[in-house]
């Protein structure tokens, strides 16, 4: 359901003349259309006219929304760099493999490493701190070539961190810290994944054009991980750019726990909020896998409201929730396959003795709209961009 019309309001008492609320009614029906005609519109914006609370705000997402749902998109990655160092090994910690973003950058990286000519080991956490740690611990034991930080904060490892860099063994994480790029504290050759301040704001933006700056949201988190927590603290400050759009729950569920926690806090929510719910903001498609069922039980439609939006990652089973209109509109994906292929780059360049190539990849919104029945992001040409650089 749209929201209500935000120009309608009470007549007062007592009641006009019929002729004058007959022209009183004309006159508000042009201005409405004038306003709507002005606003520009956009992918997911619907026919709702700004509300009258950030109608600034309300522009700048529905311009910023066009451009990242557009699809036609060329590689802008790199272009040189050394050619392929023979040989290697590399072991992927994973944080776990439930999580579908870690999994599919694993899945990535296993492409690339085929495709240089190298080994990969994945050793899953499986979401704990001691899992974690015993995870690194043993990928140091087994003196690879290099490691990856798969999804976790390092801090958690700290100890095994040091013995990676008293080993001199390079380590990549990827959302390992809250910027892409090359981190002193942890030790990071570099950090591969899109900035979380552009993730978090085009989330803000596409609930915020989607709804015409009229929504209440529910945000879903796992404040465990600095880099949800952050990504989530900043979905937060870009919905509160328009005065119409309210968050009505922070929900702090660790993503191990998803499957089994969101189903009752979603029961929960409508029970408090019931129709007052349109809309959700989460930092992994994740929670929607676990909030379907009990949406559905609630009799809510698959196509919303709630209308769902993820902040990452973009995993098949959310293309499919999209496309099929099941409780999931619209998700930011990480483009998770080329990301693995990134990581197998930036190691062969840490194996050259050169630095990270500072590539960070620029944010996409994927619906029902653009992702012609696609179960993943995966944009074009950076396969053969990487094998063109390892070719030498």
């Amino acid at each position: 359901m749209y929201p209500k019309d935000p120009y309608s309001y009470p007549y007062s008492h007592p009641r006009p003349h019929r002729r004058t609320a007959r022209t009183a009614a004309a006159l508000l029906t042009a201005v409405v259309t004038l306003v709507a005609g002005c606003g520009g519109g956009g992918p997911s914006t619907g026919a709702a006219p700004p509300k009258a609370g950030c109608p600034t705000t309300l522009a700048s997402a529905r311009a910023a929304v066009a451009r990242a749902e557009n699809s036609d998109t060329a590689w802008h990655g790199p272009t040189t760099g050394p050619a392929a160092v023979p040989g290697k090994s590399i072991v992927y910690v994973a944080q776990t493999m439930t999580n579908p973003g870690v999994a599919g950058v694993a899945k990535g990286l296993e492409e690339a490493a085929k495709a240089i000519g190298w080994q990969v080991r994945v050793i899953d956490g499986d979401g704990t701190p001691a899992g974690i740690q015993a995870a690194l611990s043993q990928a140091i034991t087994v003196r690879p070539s290099g490691i990856v930080i798969g999804g976790f904060d390092p801090q958690l490892t700290s100890q095994q961190m040091a013995r990676a860099e008293a080993a001199h063994i390079p380590v990549i994480g990827w959302h390992a810290v809250g910027s892409p790029g090359p981190s002193e504290r942890p030790k990071l050759f570099t950090n591969v994944t899109t900035k979380v301040e552009d993730v978090a704001r085009i989330s803000a933006d596409w609930i915020i054009a989607r709804s015409a700056g009229d929504a209440g949201v529910v945000l879903f988190t796992d404040d465990s991980i600095p880099f949800a927590k952050n990504k989530a603290e900043l979905i937060r400050a870009g919905l509160a750019a328009c005065s119409g759009v309210r968050i009505l729950s922070y929900e702090n569920i660790p993503i191990p726990d998803a499957a089994s926690r969101t189903p009752q806090a979603v029961s929960s929510l409508l029970s408090r909020f019931q129709d007052d719910w349109t809309y959700s903001a989460a930092i992994n498609d994740l929670y929607f896998a676990d909030a379907a069922p009990a949406l559905r039980a609630a009799g809510k439609p698959g196509s919303g409201p709630p209308f769902n939006i993820g902040a990452g990652d973009g995993d098949p089973s959310a293309f499919q929730r999209i496309n099929s209109r099941q409780f999931q509109a619209a998700t930011v994906p990480e483009p998770l396959n080329q990301q693995g292929w990134q990581i197998v780059d930036e190691f062969n360049r840490a194996f050259a003795g050169r630095p990270p190539s500072g590539y960070v990849a620029p944010v996409h919104v994927a619906t029902a709209g653009n992702s012609d029945g696609a179960t993943s992001w995966d944009p074009s040409g950076y396969r053969e961009g990487y094998r063109r650089i390892w070719a030498g």
